[in-house]
């Protein structure tokens, strides 16, 4: 039973790397790259509270619970690609033997934060995406993995290169690998430290404990054990135990009891360790109704939860830090009403992550969004710019946070709009010709037009310089004339926000 479930979390975690890596231009998706987010109950439930309406694409969500009510936390053992990671850097901690009561005392915890994001969530606060293990992971392998991944991969190429053996081999392997895995350019993308860090803690918690995150803190396994106190698999122990404590210390959960006849249903994840460790083959799991299980929390706890997220919710709303508002933010195009964007927004960067594969303007915002708006996506031109020919983040986006647009509508959808600094652009300061916003301007019908003027320069001549001006209609805000901009630094032309009235569809 171990084997099987290894080679279940393998697969698993193999097909998340593979969606991961999917996600790029071209999308040609026969599975869509955002599943397993959309497969998080708890992601779907957050959404569903935050927006008092269900999201069609999240309802996958609905067999993993059909699945845990009647076989357990499977979903924990069995799929989740972050309690994989767990269980593998488990291996490099040596660990002193404790009593299994210690590790029992933070359980209720995960508890308090389930009820603490969804309280927030049904005040429009959505706190889901920092602590979904789903959007966790997704968010660490877009932010940090993969730039690490990539820029590793483009150095050994031009090493490769510069040794120059195998050249038609290593050039044909380049090619593929452009066509599959390496984005555009190499992606950098802020905060990135910080995510990093989180995601070091939460393995490093397993030094004192195995799955410390998943026994004690995910909110994801604290919905799932609600689930499984009625569950029907249960284990079974027969009269031929010893009761020697093998499956007691070889729990990675802590379910088993102290005399080895019974486990806990809620924290059990059906991973086969007692299973496969009895010497009697004693222990086996069976389909049969029992007592359902005790949740470790009390009224006073739940109550002291809910307050705790109600709090949250009305601090994120009344801070000095609260959301900026949305006229001083660029969000992607289609991305809903500055409100109902946040309430659906899970900030697992899988938007970021498939724009680094075109224009790359995407980035996770800090506390210019406001503490609400951590880490979700903004455009920011000067280091990328939204591809005209692109609508990938609306088809990525696992919420309907970033609605899909056809491609004739999202070329014409406004999310913001440029404006020269007369003070810097070249033109206008310097007084000689830049053609270069004009040139890149990806309309048909240019959105920078030139005024051609006789300007008198500090020495008296004159000279006819082309001086550019935005053309305010047909401008959508794409970004690439900020992107090119020829000036180090701040460039000459930027692209500012625009509340939701104005980004209309250009006739």
């Amino acid at each position: 039973m171990r084997r099987a479930r290894q080679i279940s979390q393998l697969l698993f975690f193999a097909l998340f790397v593979f969606l991961f890596l999917q996600a790029r231009y071209p999308y040609d998706a026969r599975l869509p790259s955002e599943v397993f987010i959309q497969a998080s109950p708890l992601a779907a439930l957050a959404v569903l509270f935050a927006q008092k309406a269900v999201y069609p694409a999240m309802l996958i969500a609905v067999p993993v619970l059909i699945v845990t009510l009647i076989a357990g936390r499977v979903f924990c053992g069995w799929v989740c690609p972050l309690g994989t990671l767990i269980d593998a850097s488990d291996k490099l901690f040596v660990r002193k033997k404790r009593p299994a009561g210690a590790s029992r005392r933070f359980r209720n915890v995960k508890y308090v934060v389930l009820i603490f994001i969804l309280v927030a969530a049904l005040f429009s606060v959505q706190y889901v995406g920092y602590f979904d293990p789903l959007a966790l992971l997704w968010r660490t392998f877009a932010i940090v993995l993969y730039p690490m991944f990539s820029l590793i991969l483009f150095a050994l190429f031009q090493t490769t290169f510069q040794i120059g053996i195998f050249d038609d081999a290593v050039y044909a392997l380049y090619d593929f690998a452009q066509k599959t895995i390496l984005p555009v350019e190499q992606p950098h993308f802020q905060h990135g430290a910080f995510i990093l860090i989180i995601f070091v803690a939460i393995l490093v918690m397993g030094a004192p404990t195995r799955r410390f995150w998943c026994r004690n803190l995910c909110p994801l396994g604290a919905l799932l054990a609600l689930f499984s106190r009625h569950r029907f698999l249960n284990r079974v122990v027969d009269e031929s135990c010893t009761q020697c404590g093998l499956c007691t210390t070889s729990c990675r959960m802590n379910a088993v009891s102290e005399d080895a006849l019974a486990a806990d249903a809620a924290e059990c994840i059906v991973c086969g360790e007692c299973v496969d460790r009895c010497p009697e083959h004693s222990i086996r799991y069976t389909f049969l109704s029992t007592a359902p299980a005790k949740i470790d929390l009390s009224k006073r706890r739940l109550l002291q939860a809910g307050l705790l997220g109600l709090t949250g919710a009305v601090a994120a709303r009344t801070l000095g830090l609260n959301k900026a508002g949305e006229n001083s933010l660029i969000r992607p195009p289609g991305a809903l009403a500055e409100n109902e964007f946040m309430d659906a927004c899970v900030r697992c960067q899988e938007c970021v992550k498939i724009c680094a594969s075109t224009g790359g303007c995407l980035q996770p915002a800090g506390l210019q969004a406001g503490w609400e708006g951590v880490w979700t996506p903004i455009a920011q031109m000067r280091q990328g710019y939204c591809e005209f020919n692109c609508t990938l983040c609306g088809e990525i986006c696992p919420t309907g946070a970033i609605q899909k647009l056809a491609l004739p509508e999202k070329q014409k959808t406004k999310i913001g709009r440029a404006v020269f600094d007369k003070d810097i652009c070249i033109p206008w300061a310097e007084h000689k010709d830049c053609l270069v916003c004009e040139e890149h301007c990806p309309l048909p019908e240019k959105a920078i037009k030139f005024d051609s003027r006789s300007v008198k320069l500090p020495g008296g001549e004159l000279r006819v310089v082309k001086l550019p001006y935005v053309v305010e209609n047909l401008c959508i805000g794409c970004g690439i004339c900020e992107t090119k901009c020829p000036l180090v630094g701040k460039a000459g032309i930027v692209i500012t926000p625009m509340s939701n009235e104005q980004k209309a569809a250009v006739v």
